[in-house]
């Protein structure tokens, strides 16, 4: 009988969750908003502290989207984004008829260079558009460099969209990613730490930011008998079940974040030996990562024919899942006519990187098939 497939990263149960979603079902709260939904939020903000609201939506997406809005955002702005992420960062932009302007990576952590977004902003200015957001992106789990990314918006006066999408769990000089930018943003997609099957949250520092998003994602509804509208509102509230199944899985949050870091040591350990492969870790104890995914960098060496795709193929071969890192969006041909900044360090690390399975429900067996390959691969 063949292996089961080692999937990237899968959601872990709990054994909380049929209950929440039980219990919807049963008093029929079967919509959008409900019971679950605040318990959810009211979850998440117990679990960041410190005077955060949190507004539960469908899709990390949506979080960006409405972010977008509520920081004024409109149709011929500007709104700088970095370039190595998930094309889900960059889509709202264009939602709000926005222009999208791209920056390269630092290698350091793979994040937003700040060497680049100060270029950007500033050659942007002196084009007479200064950019109206930043929207950075912790990648992989690992957190951007902060200070040096925040100290330039502050100066130019630009609020940051933290998308914190992939870093729950993860923080910076002790302070939670998704709560250290103007506006935070998570999600709760298949794939991620915890799970609501498809979900996602926005973090503000108000109560207003947090009830008027609630607003723009329940249609723009006012609060009058008959349903009457004055602003574009949008479907993006999370759903009753959805928020059942995230109120389960917060219960093994802090285990799974153990879990990943776990996982982690368990390729440090493998790789420590192996010159031909770099992993990525934290660049000081500044950073915690909840290293959602491990990733590494392959050398490519063409005489032993050994790259990231043959190590990809390798893995597929053992019937174990892996995955390139995200294209640069200034490479993808939807967004190939916006400008750009910077040289080619998210194009080197798109060529090298590799995603290795990190999901919290990795069993020794598994690690030992992953071993294997890698250890043959390499050796």
């Amino acid at each position: 009988m063949a292996n089961k497939r080692i999937f990237l990263s899968l959601s872990q149960q709990s054994g909380w969750e049929q209950e929440y979603v039980q219990k919807a079902l049963e008093t029929h709260w079967i919509t959008s908003g409900g019971p679950n939904v605040d318990a959810f939020e009211e979850g998440l903000e117990n679990y960041f502290g410190s005077e955060k609201f949190v507004a539960a939506l469908n899709s990390g997406t949506s979080a960006i989207h409405l972010a977008l809005i509520l920081l004024g955002v409109k149709g011929g702005d500007e709104v700088i984004c970095q370039s190595l992420t998930f094309s889900a960062s960059a889509n709202p932009i264009l939602y709000q008829g926005a222009t999208p302007v791209f920056v390269d990576s630092e290698s350091d952590t793979g994040n937003i260079c700040p060497i680049a977004l100060a270029a950007a902003i500033e050659d942007r200015i002196a084009k007479g558009k200064k950019p109206k957001a930043i929207i950075a992106v912790h990648l992989y789990g690992m957190p951007y460099k902060v200070e040096e990314i925040h100290s330039i918006a502050v100066k130019h006066e630009i609020p940051v969209i933290e998308d914190a999408a992939e870093a729950l769990g993860s923080s910076y000089k002790g302070r939670p990613c998704g709560t250290l930018g103007t506006l935070g943003v998570l999600s709760f997609n298949g794939n991620k730490l915890i799970t609501t099957s498809a979900g996602g949250a926005l973090l503000s520092d108000s109560k207003v930011l947090k009830e008027k998003a609630i607003f723009y994602a329940t249609q723009s509804r006012e609060a009058t008998v008959h349903y009457e509208h004055r602003e574009i509102g949008y479907n993006y509230r999370m759903s009753n079940i959805c928020a059942g199944i995230g109120l389960g899985q917060l219960t093994v949050l802090d285990a799974n974040i153990a879990k990943r870091r776990e996982n982690h040591l368990f390729y440090k350990s493998l790789f420590e030996a192996i010159e031909a492969a770099e992993l990525f870790e934290v660049p000081h104890a500044d950073f915690i990562s909840n290293y959602w995914l491990n990733t590494i960098l392959v050398k490519t060496n063409t005489v032993k024919k050994r790259s990231r795709e043959t190590l990809r193929l390798a893995f597929e071969k053992a019937n174990i899942e892996s995955r390139p890192f995200w294209k640069p969006m200034h490479l993808q041909p939807v967004f190939s006519d916006y400008p750009y900044y910077g040289k080619k360090v998210a194009e080197d690390l798109f060529e090298k990187g590799l995603c290795l399975p990190s999901g919290s429900h990795l069993t020794e067996e598994d690690k030992n098939r992953i071993k294997e390959v890698i250890v043959n691969f390499f050796k």
